[in-house]
């Protein structure tokens, strides 16, 4: 089973990266709200059961793809 991880800053985390992005495309004249820059990770895990699946997705998360001081994450089912 695929397991897609979104990491993304933390809002109250100045988002360099988004604020380059956001620099560039105000210079393009193509404005946004805002812009986050972030990872996305897919895991394939050698499981059948969503919830184990989606729990082991979590301990790998948690252990090593994402620091919990600056980031969050979101787990999803990639749907084949």
């Amino acid at each position: 089973m695929k397991i897609g991880v979104k990491i993304l800053p933390k809002n109250e985390v100045l988002d360099t990266q988004g604020r380059a992005v956001e620099g560039t495309l105000r210079a393009h004249k193509r404005e946004v709200s805002q812009c986050r820059v972030g990872k996305y990770v897919q895991l394939e895990i050698g499981e059948n059961d969503e919830s184990k699946a989606l729990a082991k997705a979590k301990e790998i998360t948690e252990f090593v793809l994402y620091n919990p001081l600056i980031e969050t994450y979101e787990l999803e089912v990639v749907k084949q």
